[in-house]
This record gives C-alpha cells, structure tokens and sequence, in this order.
C-alpha cells in the first residue's frame, strides 16, 4: 500500500523548501558582502571615536588647501580631509585621479591607523556640478554653460 502526499501538502513542501533556499542564499550573500563592505564616514563622524583599524572604511570630504604634499617616491603623498568642522590627515600610495586636486571632493578608501589617520588604498574624485562633457559643450543654452 503507497501513500499519495494530497496536492495541498505538497503545495505546502514546496513553499517552505523555497522560503529555506531564499534564506540561504541570502544568508551566502551576506556573508560574502560582510567582508567587502566598507563604511562611510565624514571627518566629523570619526573625530572622537575612531573605527577599529581592521576595518574597511571610507572617508570623505573635501581637501583642504594647501594640505597636498607629495613624497619623494613619486607615488605617495599626504593630505588633509576636511568636513568644515573636522580633519583628518591622509596618505595615500598610488596614482591619484586626474580630479584630485586641492578644495575638490574626494572620497577615501582605506582604514584608519591607531593615532587617527587615515591609510587611503584608494581615491575618487569627485567633480563640481558644473561638470559638463566636451561633447555636450557645444549642445547647450550659453546661460548653461557660464559657471555660476
């Protein structure tokens, strides 16, 4: 004698094995990302209570003028990230972007060392909003194109 599973309880089976591999997957993504995921702060944020040095992180804010110093070895320098009400003091090792440039944005990628500054493995540079590409230039109203 074999038993037939009613239609409604396999219904039911199928449910939970597909809500158990949702889970897991999610699970496997989160904790693939755990280890990827850097954190953002502004120098402000970071000012009293420094991140744990293991830990991947991003700062960003402007940089302060007159901060940029580059090192004898042609690939690393030094510079100071600010927020206004904040700094702190970076260095980086590599080849800086073409936007990297004093009173610009930039956004940091690294960690923190223990006396507070910041190792940056990478750089982004961000642009102003006036930004336009060389293609559009021409394209646009002259009231558009005026830096304001």
């Amino acid at each position: 004698m074999t038993s037939r599973m009613k239609p409604k309880h396999q219904r039911l089976v199928l449910a939970c094995l597909a809500l158990f591999a949702t889970l897991g997957a999610g699970g496997l993504a989160l904790s693939a990302l755990k280890d990827e995921a850097a954190f953002f702060y502004a120098p402000a944020d970071v000012a009293g209570d420094l991140p744990s040095p293991d830990r991947a992180v991003r700062l960003g804010g402007m940089v302060e003028k007159g901060s940029v110093h580059r090192l004898g070895d042609g690939v690393s320098m030094n510079f100071v990230v600010t927020d206004g009400k904040a700094s702190v003091p970076v260095r980086f090792t590599g080849v800086a972007p073409d936007l990297f440039r004093e009173g610009s944005g930039v956004v940091a990628e690294g960690h923190f060392r223990p006396d507070g500054s910041f190792a940056a493995d990478n750089l982004l540079a961000k642009h102003d909003e006036r930004y336009m590409p060389p293609q559009m230039a021409g394209k646009m109203a002259p009231e558009m194109t005026r830096p304001q």
